[in-house]
């Protein structure tokens, strides 16, 4: 995951949350460099953007391990090609190599 610079730090407003102390020390594991406020501050955003359907992960065929079978019991978008794939229409879960499940249409992988 990287930082997208969206806003310099001295214009963002402080907010406290609190942490378990493994969660935290956990994220300061994960954000290496980056920095662990800056790793949350990117999951935020991610989520954000997930839920108001302006995120679409970027995975390539090449990062995708394995897939399965399934059937969509939501609206999805495939996240190599950003097709919809509708309720109740076949599709794939693929495994990236992060050890992540995404949403794949069947014919993406075809090419």
């Amino acid at each position: 995951m990287q930082t997208i610079p969206r806003t310099s730090t001295t214009e963002m407003e402080v907010t406290s949350i609190r942490l378990e102390r493994e969660l935290k020390e956990r994220l300061k594991e994960l954000s290496g460099n980056q920095g662990y406020q800056a790793l949350i501050r990117d999951i935020l955003w991610n989520y954000v953007q997930q839920k108001s359907g302006e995120f679409t992960p970027q995975v390539s065929p090449t990062e995708i391990r394995a897939t399965m079978s399934a059937t969509a019991c939501q609206e999805e978008r495939c996240t190599l090609t950003g097709k919809v794939i509708y309720p109740n229409e076949s599709m794939l879960l693929g495994l990236t190599t992060a050890g992540v499940l995404v949403p794949l249409s069947v014919e993406s992988l075809n090419d």
